[in-house]
């Protein structure tokens, strides 16, 4: 999942022309914190509600006023773990988006970015969760796989999660059968430490909620 198919097609970007009280107007709209100033294709630079409350610019166009603005950006062909992983590191709402010559193609907003991510971890098709927790060295995907294939079951999504303060990681595997007990025991066999199996909608709802409530602590919003 790149760049270019996440960009919006309902968030506008700002002209220097733009007054700052435009700017709050699409931001409470839209419920964002920061906007992209774009003359014709040029990305000038983002800028926040902070700037434009700290220079009292709410009546005056936007380029009046002398900017110090940051000018994040990702290229059209960057996958969407990168662009998580600026938005995170930055603290932004909104993520430019820009061609291999620099010109401004749109934006990925950050209602967009949590949507596809969850249909990149197939939340929403239906199946269960198995969670497993094990040594880094005993990882292996090929092992899981051909463990979960065996019982006429496939792997909708997996995912990794990481311990700091230990050489522990949890496996995270949404699979496309809501009845996982062919599959727990056969994991089970292989001596695997199953932290949690989630098969009925109402725990799989909890567990969804849980993970975005993460994701958005990730994001710091």
């Amino acid at each position: 999942m790149l760049a270019k198919d996440l960009v919006s097609d309902v968030i506008p970007a700002l002209r220097t022309s733009d007054t700052g009280a435009r700017a709050l107007s699409w931001m409470e709209i839209f419920r964002i914190s920061h906007l992209p100033i774009v003359n014709n294709q040029e990305f000038l630079g983002l800028i926040s509600d902070t700037d434009i409350y700290d220079l009292g610019m709410t009546d005056e166009p936007i380029g009046n006023h002398k900017l110090s603005l940051f000018s994040p950006f990702v290229y059209a062909g960057q996958h969407i773990y990168e662009i998580i992983e600026i938005a995170s590191r930055l603290k932004l709402t909104v993520i430019p988006v820009l061609d291999d010559n620099k010109n401004y193609i749109g934006l990925i907003g950050q209602a967009d970015l949590v949507d596809r991510f969850a249909k990149l971890t197939a939340a929403g098709e239906p199946g269960g969760l198995i969670i497993l927790e094990m040594n880094h060295h005993d990882y292996s995907l090929s092992q899981i796989a051909q463990i979960v294939e065996s019982n006429n079951a496939r792997i909708l999504s997996l995912y990794i999660t990481n311990n700091e303060e230990s050489t522990l990681m949890e496996v995270t595997i949404k699979i496309n059968n809501t009845d996982l007990t062919s599959v727990i025991k056969t994991f089970d066999r292989y001596n695997y430490n199953i932290k949690a199996s989630i098969m009925d909608d109402e725990n799989l709802d909890h567990f969804y909620q849980n993970r975005y409530e993460q994701f958005m602590r990730y994001l710091n919003v």
